[in-house]
């Protein structure tokens, strides 16, 4: 059980690494150099949302539960239906206690 936490961290720093060539661009605020069509599975996915308007490229920025970000096509229908569940708004309301 001790070895699960640090093999679980080296997991998410090798795929890191791996992701590199389709990561964010750190010199333009967020923006992608480029994009690609990786289907992540959608439990391991965090968040999901647009680049910057201000962004020569747009796409849509995948991040992961490792805190991996990934630039995915904006075109592609797989990423367009889980950018808009992810955008489905959820329930503030809370359940009403039965007396």
């Amino acid at each position: 059980m001790k070895t699960l936490v640090p093999l679980v961290l080296l997991i998410c720093f090798l795929g890191h690494i791996s992701a590199a060539p389709f990561a964010l661009s750190e010199q333009n605020d967020g923006c992608c150099q480029g994009h690609n069509r990786t289907a992540i599975p959608k439990a391991r996915v965090a968040h999901v949302g647009m680049t910057p308007s201000d962004c020569r490229s747009k796409s849509i920025i995948i991040t992961t539960v490792c805190n991996k970000k990934f630039c995915i096509d904006p075109d592609w229908v797989w990423a367009k239906t889980l950018l808009k569940q992810f955008k489905k708004p959820t329930s503030t309301k809370c359940p009403e206690k039965k007396v």
